[in-house]
């Protein structure tokens, strides 16, 4: 297995004092070049985990490193040149044609009120070739379907030229084109050596994409390990307690309801 690029180490969280905990002691390690899945059920800690890795959230107990650094002790800037996040949504406010709102992901990599230079651009233009959209940079953001805004997205992401790319739900409101579009994407991006962890509760994307899966339950590691080893019919079963099975159909596995 590849060193672990990322690390959690016992991190328990909760959003108030007074509240149950959200995440509970959750200890894993991310792979360098693979691509993890968080899975489980809507409100398992899922994207509280991505933020934990993020640092917008500081955990309760435990810790998390970057290989052999406490997350702590990276600063805003290192973090943003380390890792990008890509969410499910995201509100565009301004006008921005594609180009433009792809190029904010160069912030982490320029001084303070700097504009964009030519080299950032020559790297958002690449950024859109790779997640296959470079024919809409000049076009509004607001005029485009929900599967471009997801790809932009990522171009955005990539921009920011990060080792380790954070996807939240990243299928969850695409259609199967899109969806299948998507997938893709993310299997390139592994060929190119960056590390992926993203969530899903979509067992088609899991078993599409992950190398390795950890699947959360009430706010702890229910499983984790390789998606052959983890990804049974016997643990979806137990997870959500209904009749699932996983089988083999032209030689790959699918999810079928009993």
């Amino acid at each position: 297995m590849n060193k672990p690029l990322l690390r959690f180490e016992q991190v328990s969280f909760r959003y108030d004092a007074r509240a149950q905990a959200v995440l509970k002691e959750v200890t894993f390690s991310l792979p360098a070049h693979q691509v993890t899945v968080l899975f489980g059920p809507n409100g398992c800690g899922k994207t509280t985990l991505l933020y934990l890795t993020l640092g917008w959230l500081k955990a309760e107990q435990g810790s998390i490193w970057v290989e052999d650094r406490p997350l702590a002790s990276l600063t805003r800037r290192e973090r943003g040149r380390l890792m990008a996040l890509v969410p499910q949504t995201e509100y565009v406010p301004f006008e921005y044609s594609v180009l433009e709102y792809i190029l904010l992901g160069r912030a982490p990599h320029l001084p303070s009120l700097a504009e964009p230079g030519p080299e950032d651009v020559r790297i958002a233009l690449e950024a859109l070739e790779r997640v296959g959209i470079a024919h809409l940079a000049d076009h509004s953001i607001r005029t485009l379907s929900g599967g471009e805004r997801q790809l932009v997205l990522i171009a955005r992401a990539l921009t920011q030229q990060p080792r380790l790319l954070l996807l939240d739900e990243p299928t969850a409101h695409l259609d199967l084109q899109n969806t299948y579009r998507l997938v893709e994407v993310v299997r390139e991006l592994k060929r190119q050596g960056i590390t992926v962890l993203m969530t899903s509760h979509d067992p088609q994307v899991v078993l599409a994409l992950a190398d390795q899966v950890v699947i959360l339950r009430q706010g702890s590691v229910f499983r984790h390990g390789a998606l052959d080893e983890v990804f049974t019919s016997e643990v979806l079963r137990e997870v959500y307690s209904i009749p699932l099975q996983i089988t083999l159909v032209e030689g790959k596995k699918t999810l079928q309801w009993l």
